[in-house]
């Protein structure tokens, strides 16, 4: 396999190391700096990455639960609990590609003063691959066979077979470690129930969670068994969570009343006259944030018997016809969407992987708009206009509820394709859910977007670092949310298909980067192109904005957009 033992061997030179301190005077005395205010107006609803995919809670929670390694805002991989990256060249992957070690760094403690060792980490791996545990970065872990502690500083990670890209399990704020002594008693079905714990973890990172309102507000305070001297900048943290994303760019740009807001997911007119204020300013860069339409492969039907709504014991009464999928696919002008929600923060994509570019499939033909087409496809299903204009087939009208988050712009995006779809002569009732509920993974709500109680809905994710396995393996089978996961999964259509599964399989014991590529490139297409059960909308730039007072501020697209926090401070 020199394949990507040539990119494994890339020697210690080529991975960056940890970020350390600013060489430009800022060192000092930890929480020098007072108060640091961040927004986020998707409301965190938990602090455990393990137990939420959405993006909010990842990344509140990773300023306090940190993984061996992370990446950085060029993707590459750097060292944070551990001392460096393993290589063949090093000797932390075996010439086999069967294993990794991970050696930590000396001296690490938990906020609660106890020493971070070995056994924590192999507790993470066993909280997450717990068959009943509903893990929702379960991908991660993808191939795994036994996690080790060797030592109270050494980790080694067994693969049931060679694995060419080891950096999964640990590394991304997607898989951060979490403590044995206070997660020990929360494996399996019991996770949902550590409120505790899920609300206060006890972490590595640079804050401590004092308070969790979920859903509105988080104290934090500086860690003060940190290991960074001098660091964290600041001695507390408001992270204020709610609203919109209009409402969070005022609180910067505007009034100052807050030093950092996330994603600003605001029409370009609207962002630029927000800069005007001089209180803050707009950052942005490209990574592989898609907004996209997720088809429901399972009837959400609420006459369905509690269990069985929006699982595999039930297929789609309407969009198991790939024909409807297309359909609705070809009725959408992307490039309008792109015109009216971003500018140049947008482009328009028909691909889930948009980037890194070697592994974005050269697949266009989503992105001219064909209502011609739409229609005949409609015909061909047997779908015919009734008297009021809506698709019949059976006497069943062709009728869609379309969810997604409440935010300007998507709401300007249903009102859009709804006005699309009605010229198809498709029925779209369209709903908006609060995104903290939305993307907050509560098993018991019924408005969450993994338990996907509609047709069809809209949102966005990315992955991180720049390899998209484990992104493209949460589409198998056996990742679909469902009642005994306590609704959580990746899968978020419930897309099953063998082939697809194998081939995420040969993705991932494929070594030589050009068939990775290839294979990636193939798994992209059958999820879109070939099947249209995800349908790309608009590759996202990110865009957050920063106060002008706020320093240290480095925008990452690969990894959690906090994953530098420690190193912020207050300019003088």
């Amino acid at each position: 396999m020199k394949h990507l033992k040539t990119l494994l061997l890339a020697s210690a030179a080529s991975m960056v190391a940890a970020s350390g301190a600013f060489a430009d005077g800022h060192e000092g005395k930890r929480g020098r700096d007072g108060e640091v205010k961040i927004i986020y107006w998707q409301a965190p609803s938990i602090l455990n990455s393990y137990l939420s995919g959405g993006t909010k809670d990842i990344e509140s929670a990773s300023m306090v639960i940190e993984p061996l390694a992370r990446f950085n805002e060029k993707g590459e991989l750097v060292p944070y609990l551990a001392e460096s990256i393993p290589t063949v060249e090093n000797g932390g992957v075996s010439s086999d590609l069967k294993t990794i070690t991970w050696k930590i760094k000396p001296g690490i403690k938990w906020s609660d003063g106890t020493d971070f060792t070995s056994e924590d980490v192999k507790f993470t791996a066993e909280y997450c691959m717990h068959p009943e545990g509903g893990c929702a970065q379960s991908a991660k872990f993808d191939g795994v066979d036994t996690v080790e502690a060797v030592d109270p500083l050494t980790v080694k990670v067994t693969f049931k077979e060679p694995k060419p890209v080891p950096y999964a399990a640990f590394v991304g704020g997607q898989s951060p470690i979490i403590q044995k002594a206070q997660f020990q008693d929360c494996l399996g079905a019991k996770a949902p129930e550590c409120t505790e714990a899920n609300f206060g973890p006890i972490g590595t990172g640079p804050f401590v969670v004092t308070d969790f309102k979920p859903n509105d507000v988080i104290q934090m305070a500086a860690n003060e068994n940190y290991r960074e001297e001098g660091k964290p900048a600041f001695a507390k943290v408001t992270f204020k969570g709610g609203g919109d994303a209009a409402a969070a760019g005022r609180a910067v740009m505007e009034t100052g009343e807050f030093d950092y807001a996330w994603n600003m997911q605001l029409a370009p007119d609207v962002l630029a006259k927000m800069a005007e204020g001089g209180k803050g300013t707009p950052i942005s860069a490209f990574g592989t944030l898609v907004e996209r339409i997720e088809m429901n492969m399972t009837d959400p039907s609420p006459d369905l018997p509690e269990g069985e709504r929006a699982t595999a014991k039930h297929a789609h009464p309407i969009l198991s016809d790939e024909r409807v999928r297309r359909a609705l696919s070809m009725a959408i002008d992307r490039p309008l969407l792109v015109e009216i929600g971003y500018g140049q923060a947008g482009r328009p994509t028909c691909n889930l992987v948009p980037a890194p570019q070697a592994y974005a499939s050269d697949n266009t033909g989503c992105l001219t708009q064909d209502m011609a087409g739409a229609k005949k496809l409609l015909d061909e299903a047997g779908w015919v206009p009734g008297a009021d204009g809506v698709r019949e087939k059976d006497g069943k009208k062709l009728s869609l509820t379309y969810q997604t988050s409440t935010n300007a712009v998507r709401q300007d995006f249903q009102a859009l394709i709804k006005q699309w779809w009605q010229e198809l002569g498709v029925n779209t009732e369209l709903r908006n859910i609060d995104a903290s509920v939305f993307f907050g993974g509560d098993p018991a709500s019924p408005d969450t977007f993994q338990k996907f109680y509609s047709d069809v809905e809209m949102y966005a994710n990315n992955f991180d670092g720049t390899d998209p396995e484990q992104y493209l393996g949460q589409y198998t089978c056996e990742k679909a949310p469902k009642p005994e996961s306590q609704w959580q999964g990746e899968n978020i259509n419930r897309f099953c298909n063998a082939d697809y599964d194998k081939l995420v399989e040969e993705l991932g014991r494929t070594g030589e980067i050009s068939k990775r590529q290839e294979i990636a490139k193939k798994l992209n297409d059958m999820l879109t192109k070939d099947s249209m059960t995800i349908v790309p909308l608009v590759d996202r730039g990110r865009v957050s904005a920063a106060a002008t007072s706020l320093g240290g501020v480095v925008l990452n697209t690969w990894d959690s957009e906090l994953w530098n926090v420690a190193d912020w401070y207050r300019k003088k």
